[in-house]
Formats: C-alpha cells, structure tokens, sequence
C-alpha cells in the first residue's frame, strides 16, 4: 500500500513540474510568437499597398459577420480574418488589405492578405502561413515577375476562374503546373476578398 502511495506522489510530482515548466515555456515564447506574428502581418500588409504610410483595422470588423457574407455568396471554403484601411502619408484611404483563409489547400488552410484599392484593382496578395507541397504548391508564395501570385497583381476586382489551358480572358488565371488543387485555393480566397470588398463598397463581381 505505502508504494502505491509512494509512486502516485511520484506521479502527481512529476506532473506538477511538466505542467509548470510547459507553462513557463508557453510565457516565455508568447511575446516572441507575437511579435513574429506582427511583423509578418505588417511585411503583408506593405506587400500588398508598397505606398502606405500606415493600416488602421476596420471600424466594427468581425470576423464571423464578414465571413456569413461569403457563406450567403456560396462560399463556404473561406473565411475573413480581418480588414484594415490603408492610408497614404496624407491621410487619406487608399484602399483595404483583406485577410483571407482558404481551407481547400492540398496540405490544408491557406492565409494571406490582399490588397484592393478604393476604385476596385487588386495590388496582390501576400500569404502568411502555407502548408503545400514544396516545388509544387508552394510556389503560390514566390513573388516577382513570372510567378503566379503575379497574376493578380494590377487585376480589377472580379470572381476570377483557374485554367490549365492558358488564360485567355480577363477573369481567367493560369494555374501552377502539377498544383491546380493549390491554384485553386489560393484564387478561391482571393474571390473571397473580393466578394467582401464589394459588400463594403457595394460592388458587384462579375461571374
């Protein structure tokens, strides 16, 4: 009996101690996570509006309410994560990046900002975190001239359509070779923030 005693003091101890020092780890890295995660955030956000001075989050932003939008649009693959207003040194609005998540990924949720400028053209997007297949699907986050995030830059805001076959329309994306379940996660969340964009501005994407 006094050893059964004896190994559940053991035990209780032993958890004790694994509890504490997890939650002195969790303290430590906390603040670091979250500078890590500010100021990857704030490298997006400059991405996708290279001439703003400053990002203001959107007065009565939510998360849920923004994202029943898409759902009542036929989007059920992403959510809204958050918007800001972007403004140049003057003050004034020069348009909103627009934090999207698209869960239909090959390696599961994709999440970036984009940018949209108040008379309706795409500045890009930036993504945040990203779980595709190296050489493959990851190449949705290369940026430059060629690559894929590219083609929507300097796009107007409208429901845009991934082709394998060569984009031929305004509305049509070339997918990336071998990654079309990626191509077409990442433009699902992009017509996500634009249908978002014209519920705020009362826009209307073409189909």
């Amino acid at each position: 009996m006094n050893k059964l005693v004896k190994d559940a003091l053991v035990l209780t101890a032993i958890t004790v101690i694994a509890g504490f020092a997890l939650g002195l780890v969790y303290e430590i890295t906390k603040a670091p996570i979250a500078t890590a995660k500010a100021a990857a955030q704030q490298k997006a956000y400059q991405t996708v509006f290279s001439d703003a001075n400053e990002f203001k989050g959107l007065d009565g932003f939510d998360s849920a309410t923004a994202s029943q939008i898409l759902i009542d649009a036929g989007i059920e693959d992403a959510t809204i994560d958050n918007c800001s207003i972007a403004y140049d040194g003057s003050g004034n609005p020069l348009g909103y990046v627009i934090e999207v998540t698209d869960s239909s990924g090959y390696g599961g949720d994709i999440s970036f900002a984009m940018g949209i400028t108040n008379d309706g053209m795409i500045n890009g997007y930036s993504i945040t975190s990203i779980s595709e297949t190296a050489g493959l699907g990851m190449k949705a986050k290369d940026e430059g001239e060629g690559t894929f995030s590219s083609q929507f830059i300097d796009r107007k805001a409208e429901i845009f359509q991934v082709t394998k076959t060569g984009a031929s329309t305004s509305n049509e994306i070339d997918a990336i070779s071998a990654a079309t379940i990626t191509s077409k996660a990442v433009t699902g969340g992009v017509n996500a923030g634009v249908t978002y964009f014209n519920s705020l501005t009362g826009g209307g994407a073409d189909e």
